[in-house]
């Protein structure tokens, strides 16, 4: 009842000693911040990136969302109510424009789910002292999301990829893999 334990938290610890000492481990799904939230947010989901806490100092926090700048996903990370403003601070200088969302006390009975483009939401939480868990997530740059998609070629790469002996969906992943698209897009094109 206190969420999937080994994500962001110590229970991943005690899976490896369990794994260690020889012991069968078994994971049953549970409740998730990280699914919930992305979600809930309403910012894209067919590619995103969990980076569990951010560093407390805010250089290294900076440097650490700087590097995430260009990845084509949506951003999620965890964070302390009482640093939820510092965070979100940093992120709108980081991801100026992005669309974002702060989640916090997910399906609990304070429930929140406030979206906004992250510059708006770094300030309508600025002075706003919070309580529960916080998700934070910025949504993946603007602009093409691809490259550009010639459905002819995606066709005849199936065409050849299925007459090789290789199931539908061993095709799509192949030739998203050598094209360098989306596989949504290519299995988009094979059905139609």
């Amino acid at each position: 009842d206190a969420g999937t334990p080994g994500i962001s938290d110590p229970g991943a610890h005690l899976v490896d000693a369990c794994l260690e000492a020889g012991l069968h481990v078994e994971v049953l799904p549970g409740a998730s911040a990280i699914v919930t939230a992305l979600v809930a947010s309403g910012l894209p989901t067919d590619a995103f990136y969990f980076g569990g806490f951010l560093p407390r100092k805010p250089g290294e926090r900076t440097r650490a969302l700087a590097r995430l700048a260009d990845l084509d996903a949506t951003l999620i990370f965890y964070e302390s109510p009482g640093r939820a403003a510092a965070t979100l601070a940093t992120l709108s200088e980081v991801f100026a424009g992005r669309r974002a969302a702060l989640a916090r006390e997910l399906t609990k009975l304070h429930e929140e789910v406030a979206r906004a483009e992250v510059g708006e939401l770094a300030a309508r939480f600025a002075d706003r002292p919070l309580k529960g868990e916080v998700v934070l997530l910025v949504g993946p740059p603007e602009g093409p999301r691809q490259l550009s998609l010639d459905e002819d070629a995606v066709r005849s790469h199936l065409r050849e990829a299925e007459a090789r002996g290789l199931t539908r969906r061993d095709a799509v992943r192949e030739v998203a893999a050598a094209l360098g698209l989306p596989r949504n897009e290519v299995y988009r094109v094979s059905v139609e």
